[in-house]
């Protein structure tokens, strides 16, 4: 019986065709590449400007050193996220303060993150779960009436969209990530999207050591030996290799996230009615770049999963909230929807090659377990 698998990234002929094309010229590094991909996302993310990074990680962590955080200055975060942003956080000098989630969407609330500002707070990271955007109009308003920054983590949402305008086209600093399984893979990697045109700089050299010049503009020039050092920068950038299959991928995007949206809605259909299943708010999933699908089960979530992976069919809990580490066990957290939710909350496989029948079996066998 062949195994389902929670994710599985959409690849083939085409990738494979890019990256021996990038092969052929010998320049695997940054170079061109890199930059046609930054152009097109900018067009498709109507952003003025996009630095692709071999992370998301790595783009949290630029984005939130242009803050220049000081020591104990505070980020309201959600728990709920993967441990990735928390890092990011602490590595640009921050201090993370933690917010619950709202039940219905497992999106940032806003009440109790605007309850954390302190004195100390200099910015506010939402975090778009599953790929649905937070409410970025209350996350605003919050901001603005307190001086603060944002930085969004949308490393489920390329894609999305909030009120009509992509996620990645506002004014705060966005990051994305293009990891193996996320809505387009480059096989590894990242981006920040922003509009303020004097961090371009900024952004671009902390991305590669706080060079002035990347590898491709000096490999252009009869004196490309010479480069300046004008600050702290981190080996960050994106090689032309994952930016070719990254631009196979974007044109592919639409209908890839079509299929996942067709499978969300069939789960939809056949969840919708069983006792014990909540679902989430989901709109149709109209102007959603869709990552996850992930059920509330209300009771014996566990004995599911184990039933699950009996049956060869893969799930995964998104996420194990951070204030439960070791390493952030450092404060008494009240939260009490986010320490609820992760007793509940399952992920079942969603991806673009997901078969009909795959996708029956898995509706079969969850069914199966709950009545």
């Amino acid at each position: 019986m062949e195994k389902i698998p929670v994710s599985r990234p959409s690849i083939g002929k085409e990738e494979l065709t890019a990256i021996d094309s990038v092969f052929k010229t010998g320049w695997l590094g940054m170079g061109e590449k890199v930059m046609k991909f930054e152009e097109d996302l900018c067009r498709y993310l109507q952003s003025s400007h996009v630095i692709c990074t071999n992370s998301c990680t790595a783009a949290l962590h630029v984005a939130l050193s242009t803050l220049n955080l000081k020591k104990n200055e505070e980020v309201i975060v959600p728990s709920f996220t993967y441990i990735a942003t928390i890092q990011a956080i602490r590595a640009a000098g921050g201090t993370p303060v933690f917010c619950d989630i709202r039940s219905d969407d497992l999106n940032m609330d806003p009440e109790d993150a605007e309850c954390k500002v302190t004195n100390k707070t200099r910015a506010i990271l939402p975090v778009h779960y599953r790929g649905f955007p937070c409410d970025l109009d209350e996350i605003q308003r919050i901001a603005n009436n307190n001086n603060l920054l944002v930085v969004e983590d949308a490393a489920h949402a390329f894609g999305s969209s909030y009120k009509g305008k992509k996620i990645g086209s506002f004014n705060h600093l966005t990051c994305f990530s293009f990891d193996p399984i996320k809505n387009i893979t480059c096989g590894t990697g990242g981006a920040i999207a922003f509009q303020d045109d004097s961090l371009i700089d900024l952004i671009s050299q902390r991305r590669y050591l706080g060079i002035d010049k990347d590898p491709w503009t000096r490999h252009q020039n009869e004196e490309g030996w010479f480069y300046d050092v004008v600050g702290d920068g981190y080996r960050y950038h994106m090689s032309d290799i994952n930016a070719a299959i990254g631009l196979v991928q974007l044109s592919r995007f639409n209908s890839m996230n079509e299929r996942k949206r067709e499978v969300a809605m069939r789960y939809d259909e056949a969840f919708g009615e069983i006792s014990g299943i909540q679902l989430l708010r989901n709109n149709d999933y109209q102007d959603i770049g869709l990552f996850l699908y992930t059920l509330l089960i209300k009771k014996n979530r566990n004995k599911l999963i184990d039933h699950l992976h009996r049956q060869g069919i893969g799930s995964s809990i998104h996420h194990i909230p951070v204030h439960q580490f070791s390493l952030y066990r450092t404060n008494t957290w009240h939260l009490p929807v986010t320490e609820r939710i992760y007793n509940q909350v399952l992920s079942l496989p969603l991806f673009a090659d997901i078969t009909n029948e795959q996708v029956e079996r898995v509706i079969r066998v969850v069914k199966e377990a709950l009545q």
